[in-house]
């Protein structure tokens, strides 16, 4: 599965699109306009939004703002999960905003959102029930529920902002060209070593200025993004019932000791583990 960024077009009849990903094999690191608030329960996980990093327990309900870059929250979860993700268009209700007094707790709410929020316990179980059923009303009782689902969540106290201040969106179209070609390099040509060099001259900077540049974009080392992406890939191969030593040097590991170390320090288990845990 290619790491990508993402995406999509929303239904030109809708603000919004709800949806129930299963991503916990593939290490998704991404962004995109719109805003998204995702609920996750039935498993621990780690919540990677923009330059924050931390667990939670159970369950969880983040509200992201605009190009944010994050993590998916069901990665490497090896549980059965239930997870919901709500996102709307970057314009949702502009002029509205601006213009209704009625609005105005919603409007900071999506303010608030640049910064990242995950919302407690209690708040996020009463939302959590709303958003598993959301998806079962027409368009327009859909909508009427969102907007009830954001007013709830602008006037609880029931939240922590992930950052000090606001997440800046960092990706211009420079940028997200940059990136795009990167991820494709990577999908292409991840079965064989990869220098340092290559990557650089891509990017048309100097390897000093890639290393900088990439850590800055993904919040990892190129060397951790290759690792992570490797990883993926081999534990597809090992479901397909490959063998160890293939599918090291299929990775494009150079060595069965350090396929072995890499797996465990990013899964939990070495691949025999992985690969008898779910034959």
């Amino acid at each position: 599965m290619k790491t990508v960024l993402e995406e999509f077009t929303i239904d030109s009849e809708s603000s919004f699109r709800i949806f129930e990903p299963r991503l916990s094999q593939v290490f998704y690191w991404h962004f995109h306009p719109e805003f998204e608030l995702v609920y996750i329960e039935g498993t621990d996980g780690t919540r990677h939004v923009g330059e924050h990093i931390s667990r939670f327990e159970y369950s969880d309900l983040v509200f992201i703002g605009s190009n944010i870059p994050h993590l998916n929250f069901d990665y490497m979860v090896k549980t059965d999960y239930k997870k919901v993700v709500l996102q709307v268009r970057h314009d949702f209700l502009k002029e509205a905003f601006a213009n209704t007094p009625e609005l105005s707790a919603i409007f900071r709410l999506f303010q608030l959102s640049q910064y990242g929020i995950a919302f407690g316990t209690e708040i996020k179980q009463f939302i959590g029930e709303k958003l598993k059923n959301v998806g079962q009303k027409s368009n327009f009782e859909q909508f009427l529920e969102i907007m009830s689902i954001f007013q709830h969540l602008a006037n609880t106290q029931d939240y922590e902002l992930l950052h000090d201040k606001p997440v800046e969106n960092q990706y211009n179209k420079k940028d997200q060209e940059r990136i795009k070609r990167l991820y494709q390099f990577i999908d292409e040509h991840y079965q064989r070593k990869i220098d340092l060099q290559e990557v650089a001259e891509l990017s048309n900077l100097s390897e000093a200025a890639f290393c900088r540049y990439f850590k800055k974009m993904t919040k990892l080392t190129f060397v951790e993004f290759l690792n992570h992406y490797r990883i993926n890939q081999a534990k597809n191969l090992l479901l397909l019932d490959k063998n160890i030593t293939e599918t090291c040097f299929d990775c494009g590991f150079e060595s069965i000791s350090y396929f072995n170390r890499t797996f465990k320090k990013l899964t939990g288990e070495n691949p025999l583990g992985f690969k008898k845990r779910f034959r």
